[in-house]
């Protein structure tokens, strides 16, 4: 390639910078998603609203607990009986996130078989 004044440009690029070159250029690609990428992504996002649901209420349930043990311990004169209310029902509200985390992933499990058994199927074939 020669310019105006005569002088030759050449560009050569080595294998390493055409590598950074498509490691970069394929960040800013739209990303096609593959069927088993799919298939993948929609079983991980099952398990992953049913966690989801119990870890928050798993962790309201232990905050409760906590409020509770605190009254019995810190004020025993004065809130020692509501402070075991507030423990019990503390337990009571952790003892509802697993079954609320097995009643998620049912009910996540069946509005989503359609989908998983037509990728299943069109991947075995």
């Amino acid at each position: 390639m020669e310019n105006t004044q005569g002088t030759t440009f050449q560009y050569t690029y080595s294998s390493r910078e055409q590598a950074a070159v498509r490691e970069i250029r394929s960040k800013y690609l739209p990303k096609e998603e593959s069927q088993l990428e799919q298939l993948q992504r929609l079983d991980a996002s099952v398990t992953q609203k049913a966690t989801m649901y119990a870890i928050i209420v798993g962790v309201i349930g232990a905050m409760i607990l906590g409020a509770g043990m605190s009254c019995c311990m810190v004020w025993t004169s004065a809130l020692l009986i509501p402070g075991i209310v507030i423990g019990v029902i503390g337990m009571a509200v952790l003892a509802v996130a697993y079954p609320l985390y097995n009643h998620t992933l049912k009910k996540e499990r069946e509005r989503i078989a359609p989908e998983i058994l037509r990728l299943t199927d069109e991947l075995m074939k």
